[in-house]
């Protein structure tokens, strides 16, 4: 940049410096609301609870079995989800267990078969146990795929895969807003 003058020079450094700094200023208090504390609901009544997949340690499916156990509905919707499906949970008494592997193989496709699952039982409200970092977006595509009342309801992600969840996050809710609008 030999060839701006000084004074042009720096109005550049300048200006790339303020935009950086905004930038920071703004995308930090936006990711913490959007995947570090998210908008969550308390759990009331529903006609089912819903797991969403990719849970190697099934800390989603447990959490929606216990909701289902503790009276916040009679079935428990289970993805089974990831590249390496897990185990359908065992069956619970007065709990009826339902599980799936969407198509495809993602949040929205998890969205769809619950969508199609809702309206074949004719389900008003359901509660979405997902990641932390993924309720954001999974809120988003199940109120496109759906006009049940929603919940949702996160289990904490965990701490070792934060920064990769939120980043991936980031990447997936800018799928979501700029090129697959739809259910």
């Amino acid at each position: 940049m030999t060839f701006l003058p000084s004074t042009v020079r720096g109005w550049v450094f300048t200006t790339l410096f303020v935009g950086v700094v905004v930038l920071i200023v703004a995308f930090v208090p936006l990711t913490a609301r959007l995947f570090v504390w998210p908008p969550t609901d308390r759990p009331t009544t529903a006609d089912a609870v819903i797991a969403l997949g990719g849970d190697p340690g099934q800390l989603r499916a447990k959490q929606a079995v216990s909701l289902a156990r503790s009276g916040h509905a009679p079935v428990a919707v289970i993805s089974l989800g990831g590249v390496q499906p897990v185990p359908c949970p065992r069956p619970v008494a007065r709990i009826r267990i339902i599980c799936f592997r969407a198509d495809p193989l993602n949040t929205r496709g998890e969205a769809e078969y619950v969508a199609l699952l809702a309206a074949q039982r004719h389900w008003h409200r359901i509660i979405v146990v997902s990641e932390r970092s993924q309720a954001t977006r999974a809120r988003l595509l199940f109120k496109r795929c759906t006009s049940v009342q929603l919940e949702m309801v996160p289990v904490v992600d965990p701490r070792v895969r934060l920064f990769y969840d939120v980043a991936y996050e980031w990447g997936a809710l800018a799928k979501a807003e700029l090129l697959v609008r739809s259910c």
